[in-house]
């Protein structure tokens, strides 16, 4: 490449960053000094309650999970170096997919590196121009990339709307194999999905639904196994992603789980599968204890449950609004982007580690900042969490200046 072609390229780039930055929509990371946690060290050396991670259980800083994957890592060895069918399977990983079957009450499962390449390598291998698939139009990045890859005809439906699912349905119906796919919770607004309506609607169009489980897995239903459990329609859910990187331990690694014949396909076809390094086994092995611990008691699921209905509570006797629901991811709803950049500011500045969201990342309107609730969060963590709150509602002239 030339000089002047190659100057123009970094100019390009330097452009676009800083209109990103002009518009409000770059992302610095933060740093932390410290394990992850209800509470956290920022790189600077502030303690900050953690209110935006997605370790729902608390179990992502635990020390007994990090002893586990020490041993596993002392058994196993640091990595495999290889793929799965070449030489790069262990026990570990056979063990961890039987152990996630079980507990989502499915046939078998497969192993991935992240959950995005589980949604990025599912459609392909199994759907060609002659089926369909019909997603929901706030699917997840990683959906919306996996169909993209895929030759089947694309129909979207308008987020939760079962009446233009059903609509979908009929569009497609020509082809050949129909999927109905969906996150079984929406990150943005802990919106649960209908899953008990849209299985009856694939029964009814002879259709398959495909759940992603990330922000489910280990507390959503009586026992933790998902929504699909929460809605009582397990056994009629044909392909369940998810992640191994959020509540199930909180490091990385994904999965596709379903009936032997597709993971069997999977195996086969699946690129990112095929060709990406075998999930490391310290991750496997603390992986696989979580599911032992999460299958013998509900105590954290209880726990994370009474976090999330007293917290839901006392932010709206606050007066703040919120999204409607029971899940631990609970949007703030401030409405206006730079109210939400300059509420996360404050929060930082008060103790509390949370993050506004706003357009293009949700709608234009509908700014916020979310906050996630943990079972390892403490009720005097949260008290001095909603305390803040209130201070920052009323120095932002959110909240009246007096309480009501």
């Amino acid at each position: 490449m030339s000089e002047q072609a190659t100057s123009a390229f970094f100019n390009g780039l330097r452009q676009n960053l800083d209109q990103l930055r002009e518009q409000g929509l770059y992302k610095p990371e933060r740093v932390l000094s410290s394990r992850q946690g209800p509470e956290v060290m920022s790189q600077d050396g502030r303690k900050l309650i953690n209110m935006c991670a997605n370790n729902y259980l608390g179990l992502s800083g635990e020390e007994w999970v990090a002893q586990v994957s020490i041993a596993a890592t002392e058994k196993y060895g640091y990595g495999l170096s290889s793929v799965r069918f070449i030489c790069g399977t262990q026990t570990v990983h056979k063990q961890l997919e039987q152990a996630i079957s079980k507990f989502l009450g499915t046939e078998d499962t497969i192993l991935y590196a992240a959950a995005f390449d589980a949604n990025g390598g599912v459609f392909e291998p199994l759907f060609d121009e002659n089926d369909a698939i019909i997603s929901d139009a706030l699917n997840h990045a990683s959906i919306i990339d996996g169909i993209r890859l895929c030759k089947a005809a694309r129909f979207r439906y308008a987020h939760n709307d079962m009446a233009d699912l059903e609509a979908q349905l009929q569009a497609a119906a020509g082809k050949r194999h129909k999927l109905i796919v969906t996150d079984g919770v929406f990150s943005m607004d802990g919106t649960i999905a209908q899953l008990d309506k849209i299985c009856d609607l694939a029964d009814k169009y002879g259709a398959l639904v495909m759940i992603d489980e990330c922000h489910a897995s280990g507390f959503m239903g009586a026992t933790g196994r998902g929504t699909h459990e929460h809605h009582n329609v397990m056994g009629r859910i044909d392909i369940i992603t998810g992640t191994l990187g959020k509540a199930l331990g909180g490091a990385m690694g994904g999965f596709t789980s379903a009936r032997k014949e597709v993971i069997d396909m999977l195996r086969q076809k699946s690129r990112p599968y095929l060709f990406s390094n075998t999930l490391a086994p310290s991750i496997a092995g603390a992986s696989l204890a979580v599911l032992e611990r999460l299958s013998a008691s509900t105590e954290l699921r209880d726990r994370l449950h009474e976090n999330t209905a007293y917290f839901r509570k006392e932010i709206e006797r606050l007066g703040f609004t919120i999204k409607p629901g029971t899940h631990p991811v609970v949007p703030v709803m401030l409405f206006d982007a730079p109210v939400a950049q300059k509420f996360a500011a404050r929060m930082y500045e008060l103790g509390v580690l949370l993050s506004g969201f706003f357009y293009p990342v949700v709608p234009m309107g509908q700014a916020r900042v979310r906050v996630q609730l943990s079972a390892a969060h403490t009720r005097e963590q949260l008290d001095t969490v909603l305390k803040a709150f209130e201070q920052a509602g009323r120095e932002l002239g959110l909240l009246p200046n007096q309480a009501q």
